[in-house]
């Protein structure tokens, strides 16, 4: 089947979500510079989330440019993606309202976590429905990026009961190192005939 559908209900919830996680930001009563210092938390978190949920919308973007067809373990698959970014702006409102306290942080890095292994997942389903087509395959590869990312959250959950700013700054370096897009699947499509 087509991969129209999967693509446009996919950038219409990411755009939701960041739709939430903007009408949670709650602008301060007083119009001084000294009202916004307490709302650092907030926007903090609010825009590392966004940066994420930019992130898997331009990834998931460039991985289905490469692929022709979805099939229905496709769509699950996407699914269970879209579901734990679904869970980033209650993260998000939690971590920037109690200050980064350690459960919220921790609470932060599930859905990032399981984010990372969702998409993994619908890399490798995508793979195997277009065996005869290795662009991706081959794009890919072992996703270590991946690999490790999803490795370094979970060492950022477990740090964040003991020093959760260490964890807040794990976080954050993941994305930066994702920041670059992944330029793997661009060549092999400029290269495909």
């Amino acid at each position: 089947m087509s991969k129209g559908r999967l693509e446009a209900f996919s950038d219409g919830v990411i755009a939701i979500l960041i739709t939430i996680m903007v009408l949670e930001l709650k602008p301060p009563h007083e119009g001084t510079l000294a009202a916004l210092r307490p709302l650092w938390p907030v926007m903090t978190s609010y825009v590392l989330s966004f940066i994420y949920l930019a992130i898997y919308w331009n990834n998931h973007h460039h991985l289905l440019q490469a692929v022709r067809q979805v099939n229905g373990r496709i769509l699950w698959a996407n699914l269970h993606l879209l579901f734990w970014l679904s869970l980033v702006p209650f993260a998000t409102a939690w971590m920037g309202e109690s200050h980064f306290a350690p459960l919220a942080v921790a609470a932060y890095g599930v859905p990032l976590l399981m984010a990372g292994v969702a998409y993994y997942i619908l890399e490798r389903a995508l793979i195997a429905h277009h065996p005869q087509d290795p662009t991706l395959a081959g794009a890919v590869g072992a996703d270590l990026k991946g690999v490790a990312s999803v490795v370094i959250y979970a060492v950022a959950i477990a740090l964040s009961f003991a020093v959760p700013w260490l964890s807040c700054a794990l976080y954050a370096g993941v994305a930066i190192w994702w920041l670059v897009p992944d330029r793997r699947i661009e060549r092999a499509l400029a290269a495909r005939p």
